[in-house]
């Protein structure tokens, strides 16, 4: 199955050791969507915005590779899945349940998700605007 991640999980290592099947397949970008930092968690969430874009990264993952995203994204509680079509292929990617005012997520997290733009090679402008929110 195609998975999109845009955040923590755009780190290739994180990703590799939580998901062993999947496999980085290129960048992409969400379209009217922006990228922001919310919940106890501060963590990377995603939400509708006209002519907006969130970079990520589309990945294939196994069955049991979504069970584990499943866990770590403490699916249902924390975030839904979100369905959407690139190029007529079905794509589920995770957005908060709550949508929680703007936190500003740890430097630890920041870091993982600079790590992340970098082994995906995004445009960290999007990152960087997300964050003066």
């Amino acid at each position: 199955m195609l998975y999109f991640a845009y955040g923590s999980n755009l780190h290739h290592f994180q990703m590799k050791r939580r998901c062993k099947d999947s496999i980085f397949l290129k960048k992409i970008n969400l379209k009217n969507f922006r990228l922001t930092f919310r919940s106890k968690y501060r963590a990377a969430d995603i939400e509708a915005k006209k002519n907006s874009i969130v970079p990520g990264a589309l990945f294939d993952i196994s069955k049991s590779d979504e069970k584990k995203l499943d866990v770590y994204e403490d699916f249902p509680i924390l975030y839904k899945k979100f369905y959407f079509y690139y190029y007529g292929k079905k794509v589920m990617t995770y957005t908060m349940v709550n949508k929680s005012t703007f936190r500003y997520p740890t430097e630890r997290y920041l870091n993982i998700v600079k790590r992340g733009y970098k082994d995906c090679k995004l445009d960290i402008s999007a990152l960087t605007n997300a964050l003066k929110t």
